[in-house]
């Protein structure tokens, strides 16, 4: 199974499902099935996504579960002390 981030992604920049389809060409019903593991985006549109976010796809994209943010944050402030 593919995880992913999709979901917090475009929460936080305040996308709806159907305006992220639109950025990057899909239908509005891909990105829900892509949100909720149903379906692994191609190469190009996981690209594209990568591309839209400003991110690496491996900060959208994982064969693991994502650690809980807290948890990132936690260690990010104790990389930096």
């Amino acid at each position: 199974m593919l995880h992913n981030r999709l979901a917090m992604l475009r929460a936080d920049r305040g996308l709806s499902r159907r305006e992220l389809a639109e950025a990057v060409s899909v239908n509005f019903q891909t990105i829900g099935y892509l949100e909720r593991g149903e379906y692994s985006p191609s190469l190009e549109l996981a690209l594209k996504l990568g591309e839209h976010f400003k991110l690496p796809i491996e900060m959208i994209f994982s064969l693991q579960p994502f650690p809980p943010i807290g948890q990132e944050l936690l260690r990010a402030e104790k990389a930096r002390i």
